[in-house]
């Protein structure tokens, strides 16, 4: 009876201590990214049923980074911030509606004719296979010409009662009311200057804390302003030489292609071959030679790569590029997200979270896996 007693309070091995202690750990850890698993999957869903909410709260959050710089220096010229912050957005939305405004008529026009385009290139090809294969057929093309003529003007009244240009171009209800929280939550995060820093340096304890904590604030701020500057400063010059390229090629509407493809160059890779195409659709209702089309098609392809090869890279530097396959998951993530405005904000979130995962030392391993 007594050795059995002693044997139930004998304590355990060491070996068997270390294996029940390391069978707990895994089993926590296990359980632990369960939990994160679910946490980000309840995450992603809420960002998607409310997006409504939250790409507002992206694009504010962007364009006051991007305005802060300007905001302070107003205020070293004894500017109040509330006042600076409304100047600012005065001027930055009296340019944006007045650029809506200019282009988003010859955009819904353009954009009616996109069916009218895939029958014209589709009829092109034909007839140049047809006329290397057998010029006797020519009759018969032309014929062909005449039906499709028809088609074409019933196509286009369909195409306009369907409306979806108008959704893209045009400023419905959803997108005044979108713009109007943008503009209103820009204003309150500049308005209100540094208050969301000094609480958060009154919740740490220790100085040190407190000191480091501004100082990571400031650099995320500021390679973050610099790198939206940056690219807005590229996407605008690719977007003047397209514009100048189609213009010297006869193209209609040139400021419009050249707005087009400064807005397209935020999505990387996509936007480019989305605009190629649409320009070349554009030309072949322009021109009667297929030749002209790839041509047109060829010049914005060649301004692309220049931007995306030598320009970006050179401008913005290694420090700030990111692994191109996870550039197109992050677009392809967030336009799921988000749609349109999601595949916009692709990379600039990307890039402030890589900014943000570089100076935490917990998440320098997943910006050194952002990058390139």
């Amino acid at each position: 009876m007594n050795e059995t007693s002693c044997s139930v309070h004998d304590p355990v091995p060491p070996q068997d201590a270390a294996l029940i202690e390391q069978r707990v750990e895994d089993h926590l850890t296990v359980h632990s990214r369960a939990l994160t698993g679910l946490f980000l999957l309840a995450l992603f869903s809420a960002l998607h049923l409310g997006r409504v909410i939250f790409l507002p709260m992206a694009i504010a959050l962007l364009l006051a980074v991007l305005f802060a710089p300007l905001l302070r220096r107003l205020k070293q010229w004894h500017i109040p911030e509330p006042v600076g912050a409304a100047v600012l957005l005065g001027l930055f939305v009296t340019g944006l509606v007045y650029g809506v405004s200019r282009l988003a008529e010859p955009a819904a026009e353009w954009s009616t004719k996109v069916p009218v385009a895939l029958r014209t290139v589709e009829y092109n090809i034909q007839a140049f296979k047809k006329s290397m294969q057998d010029v006797t057929k020519a009759t018969e093309i032309l014929s062909k010409a005449t039906a499709l003529d028809e088609a074409k003007k019933v196509q286009q009244v369909e195409v306009k009662g369907e409306a979806w240009p108008i959704k893209v171009f045009s400023l419905t209800g959803d997108l005044m009311i979108g713009l109007a929280t943008t503009v209103m939550l820009v204003y309150f995060l500049l308005s209100s200057g540094d208050l969301f820093l000094q609480k958060l340096v009154k919740v740490l304890p220790r100085l040190r804390d407190k000191k480091r904590a501004v100082e990571i604030v400031r650099n995320i701020e500021e390679q973050l302003f610099r790198y939206l500057f940056t690219v807005t400063g590229i996407n605008l010059a690719l977007g003047t030489a397209v514009g100048l390229a189609m213009h010297l090629l006869g193209m209609p509407n040139p400021i419009l292609w050249g707005a087009m493809a400064a807005l397209l160059t935020f999505i990387p890779y996509i936007g480019h071959i989305f605009g190629i195409v649409v320009v070349m659709l554009v030309a072949a209702l322009t021109f009667d030679d297929l030749g002209e089309m790839f041509l047109v098609g060829g010049v914005y392809w060649g301004l692309a790569i220049l931007e995306g090869s030598f320009a970006s890279p050179m401008i913005l530097g290694q420090r700030l590029e990111s692994n191109p396959v996870v550039l197109i998951l992050a677009v392809m993530f967030w336009s799921w997200i988000w749609g349109v405005g999601g595949a916009l904000l692709a990379v600039p979130l990307l890039v402030a979270f890589k900014i943000m995962c570089d100076h935490l030392e917990p998440l320098r391993s997943i910006g050194e896996f952002l990058g390139k």
